[in-house]
């Protein structure tokens, strides 16, 4: 089934952010910038639709090729032998046999998420993806452009995270990254139309996974390099106004692009509506 495409109007608007979230280094320097209309997915690819693609192509992901992915700790069993930890963010375990198809590892699986978001997948298993769908994968513009939805505020919904009390994305709860509380209702990744769609009718902009853009994150700089690494953007279930407040719009990280991990998927996109 094809993915449903949500036609995002184009426009002048202001990307970035100056507030006090903003993380110095990120280049999240407010610009103004236009956007020609195109269409977005209205949630992220699932694990079924992957699987479809899977079946379709015999595609082999980074991950599958190299033998293993990163995964969050927190999300393994207590008795899970010492792997590999990513220094400097040493919740993340290189777990071999990782994948898409065994978030966590061998023994787990994605039978009872077919709806939640593809995880474990590199910008270059979502472009392969992309490309078999006849669309593409979003600017980082257009990104921010879809998840403000004609808004300024820090989130599409205001200026507060949890407006009258109410959770509105999926991201950590409790002490990062000891205590995860679940109050969201959602530990791991969460189905793709959980929680309320934005005012364009994209769900999950924000929180639960990280989504590929294809724009270079060092030239969001004026006159900066080249960085080779993609950007990033919406923040994932892992994120907590502790250690990382990306979880916003303006929020970007840089990543390798063949890099993969337990919080990062992707959405299409397409210059014209379908």
């Amino acid at each position: 089934m094809a993915p449903t495409l949500v036609s995002v109007p184009g426009g002048s608007f202001v990307m970035g952010e100056s507030s006090q979230l903003a993380n110095a280094g990120d280049g999240e320097e407010p610009v103004e910038v236009d956007v020609e209309p195109f269409a977005l997915q209205a949630t992220a690819v699932t694990n079924a639709e992957f699987a479809a693609f899977v079946a379709a192509t015999g595609h082999v992901t980074v991950a599958e090729e190299v033998g293993a992915s990163f995964v969050f700790g927190g999300l393994l069993p207590d008795d899970f032998p010492p792997t590999r930890a990513m220094v400097g963010a040493e919740w993340w375990r290189e777990v071999e046999g990782a994948s898409w198809r065994a978030p966590e590892g061998p023994g787990s699986s994605i039978d009872d998420r077919l709806d939640h978001p593809v995880v474990h997948v590199s910008l270059l298993d979502a472009s392969a993806y992309v490309d078999w769908r006849g669309v593409r994968l979003p600017t980082e513009a257009e990104w921010e452009r879809a998840a403000r939805a004609g808004t300024d505020t820090i989130w599409p919904w205001g200026d507060e995270l949890e407006p009258a009390g109410r959770h509105a994305m999926n991201v950590w709860q409790g002490d990062f990254p000891t205590r995860n509380t679940a109050a969201d209702g959602h530990v791991g990744t969460a189905p793709v139309r959980a929680f309320e769609p934005n005012a364009w009718g994209l769900w999950n902009m924000v929180g639960n996974v990280w989504e590929w853009t294809v724009d270079d994150f060092g030239l969001r700089f004026a006159g900066a390099a080249r960085s080779g690494r993609r950007v990033l953007k919406g923040g994932s279930y892992l994120c907590h106004a502790s250690y990382c407040n990306r979880y916003r719009p303006a929020g970007r990280i840089g990543t390798p692009p063949d890099a993969t991990a337990g919080n990062v998927g992707f959405r299409c996109a397409a210059t014209h509506t379908h």
